[in-house]
């Protein structure tokens, strides 16, 4: 719907020709937080990147991970350190030099990224839930299903699918003839923001936002609940409560990690729109872009006894 908005008549339009840079919003105003923001998000950042990094160095290390599951984790890994590495570091820059400012082309080249690799994250998810399908209903087949090959044609084909999503983005920000604000409502380029932006009257926009939001939500989403609904149904099946219980742990982590990803990012939306604030929007949305790539590795390094014991191995190494 927000492509349909008219601009105000008292707030004359931001020609694209004109306009060299937008302005973000800051999580808060006072002065007195901004050291605390800055630490805050200093700490997360490189939790975030050390923690992906670590699984990514325990799958990589020890020969007894080279399985599909863990090469779609370490791919999710670095997905996640490109992830927050968009925005994060852009924003502890802000709050160092007390600006807010991001150049046009800075903005559509972060907003890019941001699709690209936010799609990349949703669409590793359903590799991974394929993955868990598999490996619980055809567990004969899984080595010839899953064979190298096919998975690194998943996550090449993932990567295309989140490009050609995100050069749609940039299809339709860059017909935008005018801008009714420079004021982005978040801390870094939305895309959602962005076209809120928009005072054009963008219909062939809404038809190719709606294949966008198919392609990169509603397949893998899909995706997700139907191997699930497979994998629940094949466990089900099975006679001993122990073997459920063993079956469906392998399970435990991937699921945490879908809950978390899609469970913050709706909750965001959602919130968004109920909340006239765009300063809530912001803070809200600092979970999904921030906490749970951050959580990611710890959710696997607790709930993987594999990833644990290389982990120590990895630790009586070095020391």
């Amino acid at each position: 719907l927000f492509f349909l908005k008219r601009c105000p008549n008292n707030k004359g339009p931001q020609n694209i020709t004109h306009l060299s840079e937008f302005h973000l919003l800051g999580l808060s105003e006072d002065p007195q937080l901004q050291p605390i923001l800055f630490g805050l998000f200093l700490f997360m950042y490189l939790v975030t990147v050390l923690g992906n990094l670590l699984i990514i160095l325990a799958v990589s290390s020890d020969s007894h991970l080279h399985t599909p599951m863990y090469f779609f984790l370490a791919n999710l890994s670095l997905t996640d350190i490109c992830f927050i590495s968009i925005m994060v570091p852009k924003m502890i820059g802000n709050i160092q030099t007390h600006s807010r400012v991001i150049s046009y082309m800075g903005c559509l080249t972060q907003m890019s990224l941001f699709i690209i690799f936010g799609c990349m994250d949703d669409m590793l998810l359903t590799v991974m839930a394929y993955d868990r399908f598999v490996a619980i209903c055809h567990p004969l087949h899984y080595s010839v299903i899953l064979n190298p090959h096919r998975c690194v044609s998943l996550v090449l084909m993932s990567f295309l699918v989140s490009l050609l999503d995100s050069l749609l983005h940039n299809l339709i920000i860059l017909q935008l003839p005018y801008f009714k604000d420079m004021e982005v409502a978040n801390f870094f380029c939305d895309p959602s923001q962005l076209l809120n932006l928009s005072c054009s009257d963008t219909f062939i926009s809404n038809i190719v936002m709606c294949f966008v939001v198919t392609i990169s939500g509603f397949f893998p989403i899909s995706g997700i609940f139907y191997s699930y609904y497979k994998i629940i149904s094949s466990i089900m099946r099975i006679p001993s409560s122990g073997g459920k219980y063993k079956a469906f742990s392998t399970c435990g982590s991937h699921l945490s990690v879908v809950c978390l990803f899609y469970g913050t990012g709706f909750g965001v939306y959602i919130g968004s729109a109920v909340s006239n604030s765009p300063r809530k929007g912001a803070v809200a949305s600092v979970m999904y872009t921030v906490v749970t790539p951050m959580l990611n590795p710890f959710i696997y390094s607790l709930r993987n006894r594999d990833i644990r014991r290389t982990l120590r191995k990895l630790h009586s190494s070095i020391v």
